[in-house]
């Protein structure tokens, strides 16, 4: 049997991508975006987070849709460009307009596009991964992006520092493009004499199908629910810690900048410590280390006083930030039945699209309710998500009796 030899070119260029989105999540999202729309433009932490929100829903909606043109044509690379041109051309027009309206439908627009690239982009994984171990490859785009987020920040530092924090989209949206470039060039769509039409109707017909094979399965239901809890914490605090960072704490940006390199560095080894303790203690125990330390966590954060135990909680955070989704895969394919993972990987990717809808409009609504406060409706928030993680470990606890 011929064994179809690696192109190498393809890998590289791939996994070149995910060093280029990454970036954009962290200066955007995680960081500049948040702070230009609650302290340059005065607006509050509930519009944001409505608008973040919204956006996620709109993404949620069109997943299945653009999952169904991804699988039934084959046909990636150019939904892959579209989305990542706009996504480019919205990230730049921030820093043109310098509005909070226009800024904040810019943003809609590029983390819509954004997020719904990514569907394409990992479709074509099995397709460059030929001759070669999909898992591993997967793994040099992983850790592209934590490289890519790191690099992000401290390109873009310096013209933070001469110009504000508008200053941050459009070389952002620039090295975006540029690390993304290769694999919206090299990495070819596989050769099809005959491009099948989409039919949207089994789409959703799909859908049904997989929630109702999913309620035969009452532990993996459980698990996809504990997934979506912590992912809440977990989506929600990457939104919103410059936030906390900033207006709790006192950090400035260069404090933020530093803050978000070292979490992100503590992502990467989190990523290998508790791939290492997966291997060698099993998913049950190494999930529970992941609940727990997020748990521990978000109590420091909620009441920490002072920068010191601050800076503590920025490399546990990483290291539980990077741990939650290698030990939250390994766990998935341990308990779907192998004939229907494909299947039940959507709805671990649908929990995941959901938590960022509610995690951010629960932390809005909280600020918004505290909002007489100065700096309690930020550790208000936080309080909010601790109990959301204890109520994690407590159906955590219930499903580890049955398994």
């Amino acid at each position: 049997m011929k064994v179809e030899k690696p192109n190498v070119l393809a890998i590289v260029s791939w996994s070149f991508y995910d060093f280029a989105n990454t970036i954009f999540s962290m200066n955007v999202i995680s960081l500049y975006f948040a702070l230009w729309v609650t302290v340059d433009k005065g607006g509050s932490d509930l519009l944001y987070s409505v608008v973040l929100s919204g956006s996620m829903l709109a993404v949620a909606l069109s997943v299945p849709i653009f999952g169904t043109i991804s699988d039934q044509t084959g046909r990636r690379r150019i939904p892959l460009t579209i989305l990542t041109l706009i996504c480019v051309a919205a990230t730049s027009a921030i820093g043109f307009f310098d509005q909070l309206a226009i800024g904040l439908c810019c943003f809609f627009l590029a983390n819509y596009c954004y997020q719904s690239a990514m569907v394409f982009y990992n479709g074509m994984l099995p397709q460059i991964s030929k001759g070669t171990n999909v898992g591993l490859i997967s793994g040099y785009g992983v850790a592209l992006g934590y490289l890519g987020s790191v690099v992000g920040l401290l390109a873009v530092k310096p013209f933070v520092e001469e110009g504000g924090r508008l200053a941050a989209f459009f070389p952002t949206a620039l090295i975006f493009l540029i690390f993304a470039l290769p694999c919206l060039i090299f990495v070819k769509d596989p050769e099809q004499e005959n491009v099948s039409k989409v039919q949207f109707s089994k789409t959703f017909q799909t859908l049904k199908k997989t929630y109702q094979e999913a309620s035969k399965y009452k532990n993996l239901i459980k698990f996809v629910l504990i997934h979506f809890l912590i992912l809440d914490v977990v989506n929600t605090i990457i939104a919103f810690m410059s936030i906390y960072a900033n207006k709790v704490i006192g950090f400035d940006d260069n404090q933020i900048n530093t803050f978000m390199i070292v979490a992100t560095l503590a992502a990467m080894v989190g990523s290998f410590g508790i791939g290492w303790l997966v291997k060698a203690k099993g998913n049950r125990l190494s999930y529970w280390f992941v609940l727990i330390l997020w748990a521990v966590v978000l109590l420091m954060i909620a009441v920490s006083q002072t920068e010191a135990m601050f800076w503590v909680v920025g490399p546990l955070a990483g290291i539980g930030m990077g741990g939650v989704w290698v030990v939250s895969r390994s766990f998935l394919v341990e308990l779907a039945p192998k004939e229907k993972l494909g299947e039940f990987f959507g709805l671990y990717s649908l929990a995941g699209k959901m938590a960022s809808i509610f995690g951010p409009l629960i932390w809005g609504l909280v600020v918004w309710a505290f909002s007489s406060t100065e700096t309690f409706k930020y550790r208000a928030a936080v309080f909010v998500l601790f109990l959301i993680s204890c109520v994690a470990i407590f159906f955590y606890r219930q499903l580890a009796k049955n398994l």
